[in-house]
């Protein structure tokens, strides 16, 4: 399974993080589809080199022709002017492996919960930190994944 296959190699480079998104969602018990992961990572250098490391190890590119030392030294202005929030990955061979690392968030600031899923342990964001960040994406599905987590809560 593409998750586990991510989940893995992420802890083999050491990277901090926490799934977060549709899969984060559905693992709270909320019923979401989803197809990418969507993940925060501490927003360190050693981060994003690692993350670069491991999803290239996956075979999965970046979208943007843009490398890790890129993304951490010029986030800011990604974000500000750009409006970049997310480091996308994917698998030229496989459209539907992808992974969405979003930049506007540091996993070290998060509540991460670990729970067990796809036979590991898997770091996702706690409820409250996901409502969070849906409430500030505001998109149409983000207010839904809102409704469901709050019934959870």
């Amino acid at each position: 399974m593409f998750i586990q296959r991510v989940i893995n190699v992420l802890e083999d480079f050491g990277v901090s993080y926490a799934v977060v998104g549709g899969y984060a969602v559905a693992l709270h018990g909320a019923v979401r589809g989803t197809v990418d992961i969507d993940l925060v990572i501490a927003l360190t250098r050693q981060s994003f080199e690692n993350t670069e490391k491991a999803m290239l190890q996956l075979d999965l590119q970046p979208l943007l022709p843009v490398s890790s030392k890129d993304v951490f030294n010029f986030r800011e202005e990604y974000i500000r002017n750009r409006n970049l929030i997310a480091w996308s990955f994917s698998n030229p061979q496989n459209p539907l492996e992808v992974v969405d690392i979003l930049i506007t968030e540091d996993a070290r600031l998060i509540e991460v919960v670990e729970l067990n899923a796809f036979d590991m342990k898997v770091r996702i964001a706690s409820i409250p930190d996901l409502i969070r960040m849906k409430r500030e994406a505001k998109r149409p599905q983000d207010i839904e994944d809102i409704r469901a987590l709050e019934k959870l809560s």
